[in-house]
């Protein structure tokens, strides 16, 4: 469970679009963070399945280079799991080419 919701999160987070600081709230000492009426509502970016899989992909490589850190540091069991994690996540991928 912990590797799919670590990826859902690192796609919900790819969508995510870069926050502009509101002028009002620079303009003025005494306002922290002031938004005006509905303008913190903006698209979410719409990632493609190719950034999709890349973004899993990108989260099994980390698995298996920290697994392979474990495995050096005699921590087998931390190695394990992680490599459990990875496989759960390319069961979602196809394979590569």
């Amino acid at each position: 469970m912990a590797a799919l919701r670590s990826a859902l999160a690192a796609i919900e987070n790819a969508e995510a679009v870069e926050a502009v600081p509101s002028p009002q709230a620079a303009r003025s000492e005494h306002i922290a963070g002031t938004i005006p009426r509905r303008a913190a509502e903006v698209e979410r970016r719409v990632l493609t399945a190719a950034d999709e899989r890349k973004l899993v992909r990108s989260q099994v490589d980390q698995r298996l280079k920290a697994a392979g850190e474990y495995e050096k540091l005699g921590r087998r069991d931390d190695a394990g799991r992680l490599l459990a994690e990875a496989d759960v996540l390319r069961s979602y991928l196809p394979p590569r080419t």
